[in-house]
């Protein structure tokens, strides 16, 4: 039995309507809803939650979020806290999207408290980190992932560490269809579960899955998965297509 069991997490990002959502979902269901070898987890627009966990339930199949705000509740216009993903079954949430580091200005501070708000609610946090194609040609690529991960785990405990999974997604290789090299992609796995083993043990390191999440498809996913410490994906595109999915879930499944 491995030690890390792989994820593949589907981010729809800003598409599907709830009635879409659920054909999607089914349609997935329906391929690889009893798969036990890796973990799937579905990430619909908020909208769509509901009626994705609808078609998803009694299935092996987990409903995430892409995002929350750390506060429990107040004059937040337009956001959603940790205790309302819950009553909706959210078992995962996406913090720290570059996306939303970059048109939204989240910080590390700020990515942070969503993560030390996400786990007392028992929701797993994917918490993302990852540098731009400037930060990367100017040899700074350690040093950002770095204080990403060190600022966005800042309070989580070595209790709780295990249950955090974290996705590095070099900005460069999302939604351009660049993608890092399998070697690429494994040095900074390497690195970050590195960065753990300092503040949480090598043991408890071993623990924590690392996927990536730049532009994973079908042609490179079962290279990119073959990687020691690459443990899954973070799916962009190709999340939004069933078979293109089920395909990568397969992939996980041949690399477990």
């Amino acid at each position: 039995m491995p030690l890390r069991k792989k994820l593949i997490a589907g981010n729809w990002k800003m598409h599907k309507t709830p009635a879409e959502g659920a054909r999607l979902a089914a349609e997935i269901v329906a391929a690889v809803g009893k798969e036990p070898a890796v973990d799937i987890v579905l990430c619909p627009p908020y909208t769509a939650l509901e009626s994705v966990g609808r078609a998803i339930d009694g299935q092996e199949v987990r409903l995430g979020a892409q995002n929350m705000h750390p506060e429990k509740n107040g004059a937040f216009t337009g956001e959603c806290s940790a205790e309302m993903l819950r009553a909706l079954y959210v078992t995962h949430v996406i913090l720290g999207h570059s996306e939303r580091r970059a048109y939204f200005v989240e910080t590390d501070d700020f990515i942070n408290r969503k993560v030390l708000a996400a786990l007392p609610n028992q929701l797993k946090p994917i918490l993302c980190v990852g540098e731009t194609l400037a930060e990367r040609e100017a040899g700074q690529t350690f040093a950002v992932v770095q204080q990403q991960v060190e600022g966005g785990l800042k309070g989580v405990t070595a209790e709780q560490i295990t249950t955090v999974i974290i996705a590095y997604e070099p900005v460069w290789a999302i939604g351009t269809g660049k993608v890092a090299t399998p070697a690429q992609a494994q040095e900074v796995h390497a690195f970050i579960r590195g960065i753990l083993a300092k503040l949480y043990g090598a043991a408890r390191a071993q623990k924590v899955r690392i996927l990536y999440g730049g532009s994973m498809k079908p042609a490179n996913a079962a290279e990119l998965l073959a990687q020691p410490d690459i443990d899954g994906g973070l799916i962009g595109g190709a999340a939004l297509d069933a078979r293109s999915f089920v395909d990568l879930v397969n992939a996980a499944v041949a690399a477990q």
